[in-house]
C-alpha cells in the first residue's frame, strides 16, 4: 500500500458511523469513484454519530458504476475485519475494477492476496461465534432472559446476529462483545455498545448439560488434537463449560478407546454377511501371480483381499475400457453408485467426467478408467453411505493392481485425477493445487498429467465458482487431448 509524505492532507475526509459501516463506505465510495476521486486522496475514519461523511460530491446522474459480481457481498464481509485500513483497500480495489474488471480472479495481486486473507478471517471468526456462543439464563417467568459473552477477533456481532435470531426466535436473548452488543426481545434485534465480561453471568444449571453432551459425543477413537484445537482454539475454551473436560478426556482417550474396541461386536450385520457370500465364495483365494490380460487380472482382482476394505464394500470396482488404451484416467476410488454397479465413474462425478471428455473431443470408449484403490470406503449415516478418503496403507495395498494394469495396458499417458490417484501413481505426496496441469515422467518412462478429480466441483458451493472450476478442468483435458495429438 502507498504510504502518503507527511505534509500531504487528503482531499476528502469520509466519517462512517460504526466500525462496520457497509453501507455507509458502499454510499461514499460509489460518490467519490463517481466522481474520479483516487484511493490517495481519501482518508477514512470512524466515528460514533458522524454520518458517512462531509462535503462529499454528489454522483453525477446516469452514470454507472460496474464491479464483479459477487465483490459487494465479498466487501461487506472485509468492512467487519478489526484492520484500521480495511476501507481504504475495498476503495482501492473498487477504484482498480473499473480498468481491470477481473481484478478478483487475479490470485499473485497484493490487494487481491490481502482482501481474501481478510475475507477468510471474518468468515472463519463468523463461525466460531455461530459455533462457541454459549446463554447462560438469568431471570424466571417474564423476567427470563439468556445471555451470553463472546470475544470476537472483529466488528462482526451485527453481521453474526441473524443466525441467532433464526435460531433462537423465540427466546429472549443478548449476546455481548467488547464491540457491541445485541439484544433480541422475540420482535426486534437491537445493537447497543460493548461491554465487559464482568457484565455477563458466570454460571447457570445448562453447564452441566453442556458437559454432559460433549462427553458423550466424544470419540476416543478418532481423537486428533491438533485438528481439535485448531476447530476449537483454546482461546474460546475460558468461556466454553465444556472445556474444563477435554484435559482429561485427551488424557484418558487411548484407555477409553481399548474399551470401547472391546465392546464391539465380533460378527458382521447379516447384511454384510448376505452380500459377502454373493460376491465372495468361501472357496480358496486364488494366489496373485501376474495375468497376462485384463479379463484375467480383473477375475484375479475379484477375490482381492490386501486390505479390510474389501469387507464392507459390495464388491471390486476394477478398470474399465479397451486393452490397448493409449490414455489412461486414474481416481481415487469407487463412490457408492460405483460400488453398487461394479463399474467406475458412473456417479455424480462421473457425469462431470463423461460430459467434459464430450465437450474436449474425448470418445470415453477409446480411453481407459479406473481407481488408485478398487473398494468403495465410507462411514454409515443412517441409510446413507458416505465417502471417506483412503488412507495411505489402503493405497499402498491396491498399487499392486493397478501397476498391473499399466503394465499390461501400456498407455502413453496417464491422467491423476486428484491427490490419492496421483500418490498411488508417482508414490509420493503431490500437491494438486499447485503442480495442477503439469506433466511428471516416472523412471520407467510413462508421463502422469495431473489434474483434479472432478468431484472436487460438486464440492464447490457457489454456482459460478463451480462452473469456472468446471471450464478449468475441461481445459486440463484439453490439452491432454492435445498431448495425445502430437
Amino acid at each position: 500500500m502507498a504510504i502518503q509524505p507527511a505534509f500531504a492532507l487528503a482531499a476528502h475526509s469520509v466519517r462512517l458511523a460504526s466500525p462496520a459501516d457497509f453501507d455507509g463506505w458502499r454510499d461514499a465510495a460509489r460518490r467519490l469513484a463517481l466522481n474520479e476521486v483516487k484511493p490517495e486522496d481519501i482518508e477514512w475514519h470512524i466515528e460514533g454519530a458522524g454520518g458517512t461523511g462531509t462535503g462529499l460530491p454528489p454522483a453525477p446522474v446516469g452514470v454507472e458504476l460496474r464491479v464483479a459480481k459477487d465483490f459487494i457481498d465479498r466487501a461487506a464481509a472485509v468492512a467487519c475485519h478489526s484492520h484500521s485500513e480495511r476501507f481504504a483497500l475495498l476503495y482501492r480495489l473498487l477504484w482498480r475494477q473499473r480498468q481491470e474488471p477481473h481484478l478478483l480472479r487475479i490470485a499473485a495481486d497484493p490487494d487481491v492476496r490481502r482482501f481474501e486473507a481478510m475475507e477468510k478471517s471474518v468468515r472463519r471468526d463468523e463461525h466460531k461465534m455461530h459455533a462457541f456462543v454459549r446463554f447462560r439464563k438469568i431471570g424466571d417467568g417474564n423476567s427470563e432472559r439468556f445471555v451470553a459473552w463472546f470475544e470476537p477477533d472483529h466488528f462482526i456481532l451485527e453481521r453474526a446476529s441473524s443466525f441467532f435470531v433464526r435460531r433462537f426466535t423465540g427466546m429472549h436473548w443478548a449476546i455481548l462483545t467488547p464491540h457491541a452488543s445485541a439484544e433480541w426481545n422475540r420482535e426486534r434485534l437491537a445493537l447497543g455498545p460493548g461491554a465487559s465480561k464482568d457484565d455477563a453471568p458466570t454460571a447457570d444449571q445448562s453447564e452441566d448439560m453442556w458437559r454432559t453432551y460433549f462427553a458423550s459425543i466424544f470419540n476416543p477413537a478418532r481423537l486428533k488434537v491438533k485438528a481439535m484445537q485448531s476447530e476449537m482454539p483454546k482461546k474460546y475454551w475460558r468461556n466454553l463449560p465444556e472445556a474444563s473436560l477435554i484435559p482429561g478426556l485427551v488424557a484418558g482417550a487411548d484407555r477409553a478407546a481399548r474399551e470401547m474396541i472391546a465392546r464391539m461386536p465380533t460378527m458382521p450385520a447379516p447384511h454384510h454377511q448376505a452380500i459377502q457370500a454373493r460376491h465372495w465364495p468361501a472357496a480358496e483365494v486364488p494366489t496373485e501371480t501376474e495375468a497376462q490380460s485384463i479379463d484375467a487380472l480383473r477375475q484375479q482382482a475379484s477375490q482381492c483381499r490386501r486390505c479390510p476394505l474389501w469387507s464392507e464394500a459390495t464388491q471390486t470396482v476394477f478398470g474399465e475400457g479397451p486393452d490397448d488404451a493409449e490414455l489412461v484416467f486414474v481416481g481415487e476410488q469407487p463412490g457408492d453408485q460405483e460400488d453398487l454397479q461394479g463399474r467406475p465413474f458412473v456417479g455424480p462425478a462421473g457425469k462431470i467426467f463423461d460430459a467434459v471428455l464430450q465437450e474436449t473431443g474425448i470418445d470415453r470408449t477409446a480411453v481407459y478408467v479406473t481407481n488408485a484403490v478398487k473398494h468403495f470406503k465410507f462411514e454409515p449415516r443412517g441409510k446413507r453411505r458416505i465417502h471417506s478418503r483412503p488412507n495411505a496403507g489402503e493405497v499402498q495395498a491396491c498399487r499392486w493392481w493397478l501397476a498391473q494394469e499399466l503394465k499390461l495396458l501400456k498407455p502413453r499417458l496417464v491422467v491423476a485425477l486428484g491427490a490419492t490417484a496421483a500418490h498411488s501413481l508417482l508414490e509420493a505426496s503431490v500437491a494438486i493445487t499447485r503442480q495442477r496441469g503439469q506433466t511428471i515422467t516416472r523412471d520407467d518412462g510413462l508421463a502422469v498429467f495431473l489434474t483434479i478429480h472432478p468431484s472436487y466441483i460438486l464440492r464447490i458451493r457457489e454456482a459460478e465458482q463451480a462452473a469456472a472450476e468446471r471450464a478449468r478442468f475441461a481445459e486440463d483435458i484439453r490439452t491432454v487431448r492435445a498431448m495425445m495429438a502430437a
